[in-house]
């Protein structure tokens, strides 16, 4: 099975999640795409199998995606302070993997139901998420 983690800015939410699922399914192929050296740095050394990084790494990654791992930001052009090219958000948006998004404080996106708790813990949602649309494919 294979899960593509993207993250942008420092790569730490991609870092965590890379780490758990590696924990978790150490024998999960684990592909790293970062919207910078960083981000994608962050995720290879917590353990991913190979990273990418660019624009053009989240636009050929989301089209190869079994299960695709990120902040919600990824799905809005502009944010994470312009990091986020309308290209990338497409890409992730029109991503026909299963999408595990994790809420981010950082982006102007606020979800209605949503209860407010640690970043680890929508983390560790969404790893246990992922490992469960693994058993399904």
């Amino acid at each position: 099975m294979r899960v593509t983690v993207i993250d942008a800015q420092g790569g730490g939410i991609g870092k965590a999640v890379v780490k758990a699922i590696k924990e978790k399914a150490p024998d999960c192929m684990v592909i790293a795409v970062g919207t910078n050296a960083v981000a994608t740095t962050a995720m290879l050394k917590a353990g991913a199998d190979v990273g990418a990084t660019g624009e053009n790494a989240v636009v050929y990654n989301c089209a190869k995606a079994q299960v695709l791992i990120a902040p919600i930001g990824l799905t809005l052009a502009n944010a994470m302070y312009g990091e986020i090219s309308p290209g990338m958000a497409r890409a992730v948006g029109e991503c026909e993997a299963i999408k595990i998004l994790i809420p981010v404080k950082q982006c102007s996106a606020k979800i209605a139901g949503l209860m407010d708790k640690p970043q680890a813990a929508y983390i560790q949602d969404a790893v246990e998420m992922a490992l469960n649309e693994m058993k399904n494919i």
